[in-house]
């Protein structure tokens, strides 16, 4: 392959706002194939081979391969992973049976150690806890696996949950709202109904959140089938962290679900030219409200869609200003959430090692983020000097509690994906510079929320660097961001005719993600389980 520029941009193409007020299409669906002569008289071709390529262009080569992907994937992570060696999956799976139960709001309980927020679980599910913190908190030299008694986890596992419960602190989870442990509650709620194990309800909870992440994740590939840009955004969805995390109890799950989708949807609205579909719409607008409260970081992210020209909805007249009213209730969900969980923040220094209880001050970080803004900066500017590599590997996986890098094969296969999946996407000529250039602030500022927020709420007061900072944070904002990329870097990858090819890089990014997936698995499984 070649790389080319677009030759037909002119400096006024890229540069007018007439692009914006592009004539759009009357349909978002993806024209047919091609059929040769014999085909077309002779009918519908009836193959195999023909009743493959009419799925394909119905649902989409994207969206079929991250489903099967996904699936086997997020399985297979959901049964190899032991029970809570997730990220946070002690804590996340506390917030997620309080919520399961009623309990949205944070709730206060005794600490002995200070301001703490939690609730009661099962004394059975606690024991598992407690056995799965010790477990994962003490591991052994290699080579021998990090899971000390995996005969310990099955009686743990298959005793049955009691009625007896006792308070787990979970006051990182408790500032979280309720909506992105929706699918976890609903699956705790089955295996209540179904009578399940411990071992079965957490299964089933760990599901729950999988088939979610299929579905909310799968609209949104769907959304682009018409698009080459489908693979860079199937790119990022089955990195091995995001598919990890989907097979384990976490916010994050839905929380990168509904950023892909929003993110998929703003790609098409805003830097494709495409109208949205009325199954789109509601579901953009949606997630408009629902992703701020999943995880405040991302809540410029959802705001971007105000920047949507009406026409894309389809909206005029007074329907024009809907896109702004749903942001305004996007920001102020956002706003009313934050006030909720702001005393949590008080209690956060307890997830640090005992002389740094009482050190984490969000009060006194933010002063001293006003009063002196160039220490604040000296304090960024180390952490990414001693830092950046970790977010580097941590983007593409860093496994649960079991701190497990995926190898460096993973992340290789990951950005081979990444740049044949970037090379062959639309040019993304639609928005207007200045259009692009508040998209590209917005990202900057939503990486900046990320550390202000970290540093804030986990970061001791006076520590060298950002405390707690982790590349998978960044992956909600992967795709609006390589969009940004796309729309100012006019190079493509070619064939030798000019031609932009599709069949071979579409296998290209399914093999390379594969063996990414299957090395994460396979490192995964040796270290943990020997």
């Amino acid at each position: 392959m070649t790389t080319s520029a677009d030759r037909a941009a002119t400096p006024e193409e890229n540069l007018g706002e007439r692009s914006d007020t592009a004539p759009l299409p009357a349909t978002d669906t993806a024209p047919l194939p091609a059929v040769d002569a014999e085909a077309a008289t002779t009918g519908t071709d009836r193959s195999a081979k023909g009743l493959a390529e009419r799925v394909v262009t119905r649902l989409g080569a994207a969206t079929i391969a991250f489903t099967l992907l996904a699936t086997i994937f997020g399985a297979l992570f959901t049964v190899l992973t032991p029970p809570f060696w997730g990220h946070d999956e002690i804590t996340q799976f506390g917030r997620a049976y309080q919520v399961a139960h009623g309990g949205f709001l944070p709730q206060r309980i005794h600490d002995d150690r200070g301001i703490a927020y939690g609730g009661d679980v099962p004394s059975s599910i606690t024991e598992l806890m407690g056995y799965a913190l010790r477990d994962y908190s003490t591991n052994p030299d290699e080579p021998d696996p990090m899971v000390a008694d995996p005969a310990r986890y099955d009686q743990l596992t298959g005793a049955a949950v009691s009625d007896a419960t006792e308070p787990v602190w979970f006051t990182n989870t408790a500032a979280y709202s309720p909506i992105p442990y929706i699918p976890a509650a609903i699956g705790i709620r089955l295996g209540e109904l179904f009578g399940l194990n411990v071992g079965g309800l957490l299964l089933l909870t760990r599901f729950a959140g999988l088939v979610a992440y299929l579905a909310v994740v799968g609209f949104g590939l769907y959304a682009l089938r018409a698009h080459r840009v489908q693979w860079l955004a199937f790119t990022v969805a089955v990195l091995p962290i995001a598919v990890f995390q989907a097979g384990t109890v976490t916010a994050d799950t839905m929380t990168n679900a509904l950023a892909i989708l929003v993110s998929a949807l703003l790609v098409k609205a805003m830097f494709l030219g495409m109208r949205l579909g009325r199954v789109e719409i509601g579901a953009l607008l949606a997630a408009t409200i629902l992703l701020p409260v999943s995880k405040p970081t991302y809540v410029l992210l959802a705001l971007l869609v105000a920047l949507v020209p009406a026409d894309r909805f389809g909206f005029s007249g007074w329907r024009r200003g809907i896109p702004w009213v749903f942001a305004a209730a996007g920001a102020l969900a956002f706003a009313v959430w934050m006030k909720i969980a702001a005393p949590t923040g008080d209690g956060m220094g307890l997830m640090r090692p005992p002389h740094q209880w009482h050190s984490v001050r969000p009060g006194d970080q933010l002063s001293g983020i006003l009063r002196d803004p160039p220490e604040f900066v000296h304090v960024f500017g180390e952490s990414i000097a001693l830092r950046d590599q970790r977010w580097f590997s941590q983007f593409f996986g860093e496994l649960g509690f079991a701190y497990v890098d995926v190898p460096a094969i993973a992340m290789l296969a990951c950005l081979l994906a990444f740049a044949v999946s970037i090379g062959i996407a639309e040019r993304m000529t639609v928005p207007a510079f200045r259009r692009t250039l508040i998209v590209a602030l917005t990202m900057a500022a939503s990486v900046a929320m990320i550390y202000v927020t970290l540093y804030m709420s986990f970061t001791p007061v006076g520590y060298y660097i950002i405390d707690g900072v982790q590349g998978r944070y960044f992956v909600p904002l992967a795709i609006v961001t390589l969009a940004v990329l796309l729309r100012w870097m006019p190079l493509r990858l070619t064939d030798s005719a000019g031609k932009t090819p599709t069949v071979g890089p579409a296998v290209t990014v399914l093999v390379a993600t594969s063996v990414a997936l299957i090395a994460a698995a396979a490192k995964y499984y040796t270290i943990v389980w020997g």
